[in-house]
């Protein structure tokens, strides 16, 4: 004779018993659930994954344009100061803008037609 185990509710495991069809079903909507619901934390939701990544990008384009922006403000300003100090740039600007002539020995003149005789002109055709 063997003596029997002494151990009250231990199973040898040639007695176990098939989980029920039921239970099978339960237990892959439970999966189901959780799956769904760990997927809506990581991409659902006002700020998910793909909403983060594109405010990223969008924040690289904003630094971007504004370092942009930065140098064209410093390249104005060093302009400003150079057309409030520097000769050579105040002699560029009267001659290309306004059409001063630099002459020490002569005198330059710009002929032009009188405005009523350019206006008469353009009217009759």
């Amino acid at each position: 004779m063997r003596p029997r185990s002494t151990l009250v509710g231990r199973s040898t495991g040639s007695d176990r018993s098939p989980l029920a069809p039921g239970a099978v079903i339960r237990r892959l909507i439970l999966v189901a659930l959780l799956l769904t619901a760990l997927f809506f934390v990581i991409q659902g939701g006002e700020f998910g994954t793909w909403d983060l990544l594109r405010q990223r990008a969008r924040r690289a384009e904003l630094v971007a344009a504004i370092d942009s922006l930065q140098r064209d403000i410093d390249s104005l300003r060093a302009y400003k100061r150079a057309v409030e100090t520097d000769p050579v740039v105040q002699e560029r600007i009267a001659r290309e803008e306004f059409g001063f002539v630099k002459g020490d020995k002569e005198i330059l003149y710009r002929f032009t037609k009188a405005r009523d005789t350019v206006d008469a002109a353009l009217a009759d055709p």
